[in-house]
């Protein structure tokens, strides 16, 4: 008698693992509800499986949170578009699409994290599978440097600091969503930050100390 095949839980697609489903499902909640208090049991009954179904493909919950996070920020990353290229357009339309999409991905995933200050372990294994290379910190530092090679930046630029400079202002503007018992920010528009980044704040002849 030929064996049974595994039954397909309601939520499955034609061709999707299990492992897939389970990934899929917590990146929805995640996407829906952020990441604080999730469990194995409400995971399991989003995606009409048996709770011990989760363990026969990932290690522990704290795998699948790290798994369906970093599937998270791959979407949403996605869902924002594609990031200049260098040589082309302006560095000033180049940086303030660079700012406007840090902006939008801090808003979106900066929340989701603070949800895991309490589970390092999570915080932990996302680490370990993540791609450091692709994170957007990453590609506006290629970007600079792109943009200093060809000569549209001078060639002493600290584009390392830059991007450090960009990123806190990205950081500093969704703090008070966050963290909204601390005392309201107003950040500076976007085109400030670029003009900043760009020209700098001494007079343009003035001697350094």
């Amino acid at each position: 008698m030929a064996a049974m095949s595994p039954r397909k839980a309601a939520a499955q697609r034609d061709g999707q693992s299990l492992h897939d489903l389970l990934v899929e499902t917590a990146r929805k909640m995640i996407a829906t509800h952020g990441t604080s208090g999730m469990t194995v049991r409400e995971i399991a009954r989003m995606a009409g499986v048996a709770d011990g179904v989760l363990y026969n493909h990932f290690s522990d919950k704290e795998e699948l949170v790290a798994r369906a996070l970093l599937e998270h920020v791959r979407t949403t990353e996605a869902e924002l578009g594609e990031l200049p290229v260098a040589g082309e357009g302006t560095l000033v339309g180049n940086l303030r699409r660079h700012l406007e999409f840090g902006l939008a991905l801090h808003k979106a995933l900066v929340p989701v994290f603070s949800g895991l200050v309490g589970q390092p372990r999570v915080l932990e294994r996302f680490a370990e599978i993540s791609e450091r290379s692709g994170h957007w910190r990453d590609q506006l530092v290629a970007y600079l440097e792109a943009e200093r090679a060809l000569g549209r930046l001078r060639v002493e630029s600290e584009v390392d600091a830059t991007a450090a400079l960009l990123v806190g202002y990205c950081h500093a503007s969704v703090m008070a969503v966050v963290f909204p018992h601390t005392a309201p920010l107003d950040p500076p528009p976007v085109n400030s930050i670029v003009s900043v980044a760009l020209h700098g704040i001494a007079p343009a002849l003035a001697s350094e100390e």
